[in-house]
């Protein structure tokens, strides 16, 4: 049994998307030491994933040549953060070792993920996230020739639907749950930001079709068809794939281990607090990007920016960027206004759908319970393999139940990075 080796640095930067790599950039020129951890292969976060089947954007390219050019930034893709191990310091794993890395700053970009909700049939193969979907065919999932249906709210829905089209699936039907008014007046208002409204000019879509949402998912091994509610009406579909989007949960789970304090995001979920300085309730620590709140890639790279700049100390350069991320936070708050999910989406799931399919728990099963605590104990939910990562939030938009701060490890773990800890007495304690 070895003891897991010690590193050092003066900033360390948990996730490599537009936030973590915006942050390392800014902070490089102070001449810290930085490493920025990400468990991808390669840095782009979710939304500018790499791979056989994906075209990264111009700024992801930018930035990651940006990090390639700073002797004093060092990235670790493939890497995981595994629990708290000391004060200031990460248990860390890659492929090949455990590394304990001791930090004088950190600031925590671990984005967000993708709200999945239950409803009859969304266990069957062949049902994803649209976010998932996304990830699949970049990751080079064939699709060509598949009928797909894509449904849920926001504008992911468009997106995932133009990803899946331009590798030759056939998408049958977007369903957008906000309504008709709603979805115009958010084109409207994106007159504030052009570069937004060209976009979505790009990404319109002549199967879109506002108050709209997935009622169930029928097959026998696989999706075959899915059934969607349309205004008063319903109509069924033969598919082959059904992805569903109804927004994102920023990833808190490591910020609450360190102690850090949540605030009310929307939808019902909560995101680590910042000030105006990106700098969380616990001194030294600050987070940018998804996991502050949902917002898009624009106001990440912002709060990355001014985060780097202030971790370094460089507040007048924080400062500067302020401006930016005000405009870029109001187009969030619009976001939210125009897509937030009706009430009427609790009701998607029946009796016997499951909510926990890792312990195959029933909707029926949570009903009387009085808390995420009650239904982890009496009823097993979130107690299997995703430990409470996807129903945890489906309860928490179902019954309004939060779950408490997660306890070590964050991830699956090889025991020897664990008993590599033996020598490490604050770790043990």
């Amino acid at each position: 049994m070895s003891v897991a080796a010690l590193e050092h640095c003066d900033l360390l930067i948990v996730g490599a998307g537009p936030a973590g790599m915006a942050a390392a950039v800014a902070a490089a020129p102070s001449g810290a030491s930085i490493v920025v951890i990400d468990d991808n292969p390669a840095p782009g976060g979710q939304i500018w994933r790499d791979g056989p089947g994906a075209t990264l954007p111009t700024a992801a390219r930018k930035l990651r040549e940006a990090l390639a050019r700073h002797a004093n930034i060092r990235v670790c893709s493939g890497t995981r953060i595994v629990a708290v191990s000391a004060h200031h310091e990460l248990l860390l794993e890659d492929a090949e070792r455990a590394t304990r890395m001791h930090w004088k700053k950190l600031i925590l970009c671990t984005g967000a993920r993708e709200l999945l909700l239950p409803f009859p049939g969304w266990t069957l193969p062949g049902v994803t996230g649209a976010g998932g979907l996304q990830a699949l065919i970049k990751a080079g999932m064939p699709v060509e020739g598949e009928r797909i249906v894509i449904a849920g709210s926001g504008p992911l829905l468009l997106a995932a639907a133009a990803t899946a089209r331009a590798a030759g699936a056939k998408v049958l039907c977007i369903a957008e749950q906000a309504s008709f008014a709603s979805v115009v007046g958010f084109g409207a208002s994106l007159l504030r930001w052009p570069g937004k409204a060209v976009q979505a000019v790009t990404l319109a879509d002549p199967q879109y079709r506002t108050s709209s949402r997935i009622v169930s998912v029928q097959g026998a091994t696989q999706v075959e068809s899915v059934r969607l509610r349309q205004g008063d009406r319903e109509i069924e579909m033969a598919c082959a794939r059904v992805a569903c989007g109804f927004g994102l949960t920023p990833n808190t789970q490591l910020g609450q281990m360190l102690g850090c304090a949540l605030t009310p995001a929307g939808f019902g979920v909560q995101a680590i607090t910042v000030d105006t300085r990106q700098a969380t309730s616990v001194p030294d620590i600050y987070a940018a990007g998804e996991c502050t709140g949902f917002g898009g890639s624009e106001r990440a790279l912002a709060q990355g920016t001014i985060a780097g700049y202030a971790a370094v100390g460089n507040e007048r350069a924080a400062k500067a960027h302020e401006a930016e991320r005000a405009r870029w936070n109001a187009f969030a708050a619009r976001l939210h206004r125009s897509f937030a999910l009706a009430p009427d989406i609790r009701q998607m799931p029946q009796p016997d759908t499951l909510v926990c399919r890792c312990e195959d728990v029933p909707l029926s099963a949570l009903s009387n319970c009085s808390g995420w605590t009650d239904a982890k104990l009496h009823r097993r939910c979130g107690m299997g393999a995703c430990q409470g990562r996807v129903c945890g939030d489906a309860a928490q938009f179902l019954f309004g139940w939060t779950p408490p701060a997660p306890r070590p490890p964050l991830s699956p773990v090889r025991i020897a990075t664990l008993a590599g800890l033996a020598g490490n007495e604050e770790a043990r304690q």
